[in-house]
């Protein structure tokens, strides 16, 4: 799994018009699912983005995590995260894996934010064309994988 990982001080997703999720202050996640992926790496993902250092302590540092700020998480699925573009000029998304598996493994993601604690967790819509607005904070924006994702066991 991929996830583009944005601090956010408000953010919203709309399909023909209407708002089908919007949040707050939290974390706007683009996720995307690789043909391997399995229930159990969306889980230990969503564990360790939710205690992600990435909120300003008193200080300005970095110290705190969403469920430290009880702040709202909106998740987008995203399969040009895995978007291949070193030939040509239209990039291959090959890598991606298919639209059924990436369907399960976000819907088992969000479950696990709320399970996990976060207050609001709202979540685009599957298979739409969106349009997504945001107000990133900071700004901070992070590229995370299954693989390597920075986080505290502290937080949280």
């Amino acid at each position: 799994m991929r996830a583009l990982v944005q601090r956010v001080t408000r953010a919203q997703v709309t399909v023909d018009g209407e708002v089908v999720g919007s949040i707050r202050t939290g974390l706007l996640i683009y996720l995307g699912v690789a043909p391997l992926d399995t229930a159990e790496i969306a889980d230990h993902l969503a564990q360790r983005l939710v205690r992600m250092r990435i909120f300003s302590d008193a200080q300005g540092k970095m110290n705190h995590c969403l469920l430290d700020r009880n702040g709202s998480a909106l998740v987008v699925s995203q399969f040009t995260l895995f978007a291949d573009n070193r030939r040509g000029h239209r990039p291959a998304f090959t890598d991606a894996g298919s639209p059924e598996l990436a369907r399960e493994l976000c819907r088992v993601f969000v479950a696990q934010l709320r399970l996990l604690g976060v207050a609001d967790v709202q979540a685009g819509q599957f298979g739409s064309h969106m349009a997504v607005e945001s107000v990133n904070d900071g700004p901070v924006t992070i590229v995370a994988t299954s693989a390597e994702v920075p986080w505290s066991a502290d937080c949280g």
